[in-house]
């Protein structure tokens, strides 16, 4: 971990402790980090950064995003899910899920529970 005093951000005092590391709103777990006090910007080293790497992986978080393109089925449009993504939240077709926007460019689809 670098010596820095001083956040390259905001100039305001960095500590090192501790901090928490969620993806996806699932917690991985607390990894040792720079924060400053004042603006709360975190960095963590190369080695902790690995170990976050190491454990998302663990927990099948790593590489659940993927590019997709917009289909056509009769008058509607829809989107594909890749087979990681549905394992991973284990849908099953007919589920009903909620779609909608999230500004411009932007849509949520929440499942149904």
């Amino acid at each position: 971990m670098s010596k820095r005093i001083k956040c390259e951000e905001c100039g305001g005092k960095i500590l090192i402790k501790k901090v928490p590391y969620s993806i996806y709103e699932i917690k991985v777990g607390d990894y040792t980090a720079e924060q400053c006090q004042k603006c709360g910007e975190i960095c963590f080293s190369e080695e902790e950064s690995k170990k976050i790497t190491q454990k998302t992986k663990q927990m099948n978080l790593w590489g659940l995003e993927s590019k997709t393109k917009i289909g056509k089925v009769g008058d509607a449009l829809d989107v594909r899910i890749s087979k990681k993504l549905e394992s991973f939240l284990k849908l099953k077709k007919g589920e009903e899920v909620f779609v909608r926007p999230q500004g411009k460019y932007k849509i949520l689809i929440e499942l149904v529970t």
